[in-house]
């Protein structure tokens, strides 16, 4: 989240600071203010009151410090408040279905505030309405928070996690009562409410009492009992399990998921992964790694590959610390480690997830699939599409983020669809229907069934991707990012590729050596592909998204972070089945992001700093 600079010069930015002052109730947070104040630490205290921290469809998501751009006790209990007040106008009956909060680990001493702290803070929001709140009792990875609200058929959830985000960092994620996270309008309504509520109820600063409440209950063990018993419905081999000789190492980075991870080990049979000792506890310091985040790849995984030598253990997983995403890496013949992507995995276990359906399903199969769904977001590799025009099932792609796809899912489940399987490259998937989230609990014990699977096969992961591969074409990925803190820079860049040969609306019809065949623009919602040049997919003219469509197979989308400075690019070149000559792929696909480096980019010109190695 970018904070904007203070434009109204020094009297709005004293007026923020007196009402702080006035209605922050924290010591901590307060003296910071106050010491800012006696120092005249102009700068700082712009950084924490120039501008209130945006509430969109992902919630909110900052540094934890004082004032309004930073995560902490008042800005909690406002964003609350105003969530609060937007639920009691959307539901008649929030009184008796009440919603659900989970929290991880994170921690910040200096203000502070952490995400058990801030989730006590938000039930006693809610208490003070007679909201009935299932407040868990201990830390939880993510995706418990949409199964609960669709177990108990609550009206929302909220989750207080910062995920992979750096450790001075939390965050507030929001889930509507269709079990799925938040999207237009509700982020704008939710939003309004925030900035008409915020004034501290009498009773919001009471987290203490509210503790006491009879209308907080605490969902932990039912959940944890529900949850393990659902996704056993996703467990169809477990004898192979049981004698599966196949050892896992699994880490879950200083974060919250090692324990979950085990019971869902458990709860397919398979044999306990090997814990990486020094980071199986939740630490909100992150000792270990420099950032939290296993997308990141080898890094976060050195200790885990070190534990795997030691045991003589072939596979790897990771999750982020909130336990939604999951990272797998392979022991290859060489000795060395394969740290699969988001869109290698995505492809492994689509097509687990399918090949276990067909057997599940062998005598009705032939009409069954017509009412069959696999999901992806636009960015994400194209190989479910492949898989689902062979063996015909549904494929369709949605907008970047899961809140795409667990919405969606869930229409498609309301009209009596199976939805099997969904994933997004930053190695999120969705295997259950249960959540309809990323979800990386569900997602290790699937994937250390399907690798014991594959073992009695005599196949390593790596060899089933390439039959995946040989027999649905080669899908070769290529992504990365530049970090560009001028949002002028970014909004001059994508304008360029709108008016490339200066006429408006004239985009580029060759890159380099590459010719152009289709563009996407979901900015502006033009898209060359439709009869009408009209997008289908929703469009938003507050981030930029432009993707190219290449004569070659190729595919490339450049886009804005919402949560980061930085213009990310995902390509993939889509061959034929039967075009195996992987080398002659891999460089085709080098030379077209090169091409799209220097003549779309131009990082010397518009001074992008390259993704660090």
């Amino acid at each position: 989240m970018e904070n904007g600079s203070c434009a109204a010069g020094g009297t709005e930015l004293d007026r923020e600071v007196r009402l702080w002052l006035q209605r922050d109730k924290n010591p901590k947070t307060v003296s910071m203010v106050q010491d800012m104040v006696k120092e005249g630490a102009t700068e700082a205290l712009k950084k924490c009151f120039s501008s209130r921290m945006e509430f969109g469809t992902a919630g909110l998501r900052a540094a934890m410090g004082p004032g309004i751009s930073c995560m902490n006790d008042l800005t909690i209990i406002q964003t609350t408040q105003g969530f609060c007040r937007y639920l009691e106008e959307s539901f008649g009956n929030l009184k008796e279905r009440g919603v659900v909060i989970g929290y991880d680990a994170r921690a910040h001493p200096p203000s502070g505030g952490g995400s058990k702290r801030f989730a006590s803070l938000a039930a006693a929001v809610f208490i003070s309405r007679g909201v009935p709140v299932h407040l868990f009792s201990d830390i939880t990875p993510t995706p418990f928070v949409p199964f609960t609200v669709s177990h108990l058929g609550l009206c929302a959830g909220i989750m207080v996690t910062a995920s992979h985000n750096p450790k001075q960092d939390n965050g507030y994620k929001v889930y509507w009562d269709n079990g799925a996270q938040i999207v237009a309008p509700h982020d704008k309504g939710i939003a309004k409410a925030i900035e008409e509520n915020l004034e501290p109820w009498p009773e919001s600063w009471n987290a203490e009492e509210a503790l006491k409440s009879s209308l907080l209950k605490n969902p932990y063990e039912d959940t944890n009992t529900q949850y393990f018993k659902a996704i056993q419905k996703h467990c169809h081999h477990r004898d192979i399990n049981k004698s599966s000789e196949v050892k896992i190492v699994h880490t879950s980075v200083h974060g919250v998921g090692h324990a979950f991870v085990q019971s869902a080990f458990k709860a397919f049979d398979l044999h306990a992964p090997y814990a990486v000792e020094e980071q199986k506890d939740p630490d909100p310091e992150f000792p270990t790694v420099k950032y939290p985040n296993p997308e990141e790849g080898e890094g976060v995984l050195t200790l885990s590959f070190a534990l795997a030598e030691r045991e003589g253990a072939t596979v790897v997983m990771a999750n982020d610390p909130d336990a939604d995403r999951l990272a797998v890496a392979e022991k290859q013949e060489s000795g060395q480690w394969r740290v699969f992507s988001g869109n290698e995995l995505g492809a492994l276990l689509g097509w687990w997830m399918f090949y276990c359906w067909k057997q599940q399903n062998s005598d009705t199969a032939a009409a069954a699939v017509k009412s069959l769904y696999m999901l992806s977001s636009t960015v994400s590799s194209k190989i479910l599409r492949a898989i689902a025009l062979k063996e015909g099932f549904h494929f369709e792609e949605t907008l970047t983020g899961f809140k795409w796809m667990g919405n969606r899912a869930r229409d498609l489940l309301d009209q009596d669809k199976t939805v099997l399987f969904a994933f997004e490259e930053a190695i999120g998937y969705m295997c259950s229907p249960f959540v309809l989230d990323k979800d990386g609990v569900s997602a290790a014990a699937i994937a250390g069934e399907m690798i014991s699977y594959l073992a009695t096969k005599k196949t390593s992961l790596s060899q089933q991707l390439t039959a995946i591969y040989q027999e649905y074409g080669y899908h070769i990925t290529k992504n990365s990012y530049f970090i560009c803190h001028d949002q002028d820079v970014i909004r001059s860049l994508f304008e360029r590729l709108r008016n490339y040969s200066g006429k408006k609306d004239s985009y580029p019809a060759e890159c380099g050596r590459f010719s152009i065949s289709a563009v996407r623009d979901l900015t502006t919602g033009h898209d060359s592909n439709q009869p009408d040049n009209k997008a289908i997919l929703p469009t938003s003219s507050s981030s930029q998204m432009i993707t190219f469509t290449f004569s070659n197979g190729g595919v490339a989308t450049m886009r804005t972070s919402g949560t980061e400075p930085k213009i990310k690019y995902y390509t993939e070149l889509c061959a034929a089945p039967g075009n195996s000559d992987v080398a002659q792929l891999k460089k085709e696909l080098d030379d077209l992001v090169d091409a799209i480096v220097e003549n779309f980019f131009e990082p010397e010109k518009n001074k992008l700093q390259p993704k660090p190695e």
